[in-house]
């Protein structure tokens, strides 16, 4: 059949969804590596240079950007306009932010088409704020989680799309449950992010009336108060330990870091002196109320000793804890 041929339909390409991701520590690696599996168009990581008095014990988000051939930048504040200006040319469609710690501006969070979104590591709106994890285990939570939301203005505020919760166990340290919240990250975006990139997420706006808001924490809001109850100590200790800082009380010049503790509910008693005893086998701590923690690891002046030789190395045994004034 002759005539003239049927011009071809035009194929325009479709540009993958770009993103600029502000990234660092365990859950900023995790999730990047979830945006590259789904075909984000990731046109730049924004992370943290080191800091040479900080224990780097996670992942470096800038050494897995250069194996994934990603430009990486390191700014003091990407809150500037210059890079501001930087960011604008990529023309991003999101902005994601893992874990970086410092805060993002409404200047720059009006730069990406389709918002800003951050994942955080507790089950919002509670424990909003700086090192949720650590906050958490302090007041005793049995469970906390990781959530994604849109960035605004106010932090840990914003509409959430994803949350993914994860149990605290007893015993668990802050290191444990920050594995657990790292997966619980991974998890959560991998769900949504199918529906976020096709616009189809749902978004919730959260009631911040009932829930919570902390701040940063020193190393000397480390430090034991033995007139507190077994319990109070015991989450103390896990909240702080290894890799972080450590729970710690000075004996005369010398400090002793405990660096694990388990509750020994079958050896407590009435309230009475706080100490520290050795049954030659093991070292327990009695608290001001009588409970009783069983001390599984410590540190006198940075040397990791057996626990149950710490009354002969102080000289004491039983070692008071609250001595009269």
């Amino acid at each position: 059949m002759s005539g003239t041929p049927r011009a071809r339909p035009t194929v325009r390409a479709v540009r993958a969804v770009r993103a600029v991701v502000f990234a660092y520590h365990n859950v900023g690696a995790r999730c990047l590596r979830v945006l590259l599996a789904h075909g984000v168009d990731v046109a730049l990581v924004v992370t943290h240079a080191d800091n040479p008095t900080e224990n780097i014990w996670f992942e470096r988000v800038a050494d897995l950007a250069r194996d994934y051939d990603l430009a990486v930048a390191t700014p003091d504040d990407p809150n500037t306009p210059e890079f501001a200006a930087r960011l604008g040319a990529l023309r991003p469609d999101f902005f994601f932010s893992f874990y970086y710690r410092l805060l993002l501006k409404p200047a720059l969070l009006a730069i990406p088409t389709r918002g800003g979104y951050n994942m955080h590591g507790s089950l919002l709106p509670s424990y909003r704020g700086r090192v949720p994890v650590n906050w958490a285990l302090i007041h005793g939570e049995r469970e906390t989680g990781a959530t994604l939301h849109r960035m605004v203005e106010k932090p840990d505020a914003g509409e959430i799309v994803a949350q993914q919760a994860v149990p605290i166990l007893p015993d668990d340290t802050a290191g444990d449950v920050f594995g657990k919240v790292t997966l619980a990250a991974e998890l959560a975006l991998h769900r949504v992010l199918p529906a976020l990139l096709a616009g189809t997420a749902e978004h919730v706006q959260p009631d911040l009336r009932v829930g919570s808001y902390f701040g940063a924490r020193k190393a000397e809001d480390g430090r034991i108060d033995w007139q507190q109850p077994a319990a109070v100590v015991h989450n103390l200790i896990r909240a702080v330990a290894p890799p972080y800082p450590g729970a710690f009380f000075d004996f005369g010049v010398q400090r002793v870091v405990i660096t694990r503790s388990m509750a020994c509910p079958a050896a407590s008693g009435p309230g009475g002196r706080s100490e520290l005893y050795s049954d030659g086998a093991h070292l327990f701590a009695r608290c001001a109320d009588g409970g009783v923690l069983k001390i599984l690891s410590l540190e006198v002046d940075g040397e990791a000793i057996v626990p149950a030789t710490l009354p002969a190395r102080l000289g004491e045994n039983p070692i008071p804890l609250v001595r009269p004034s």
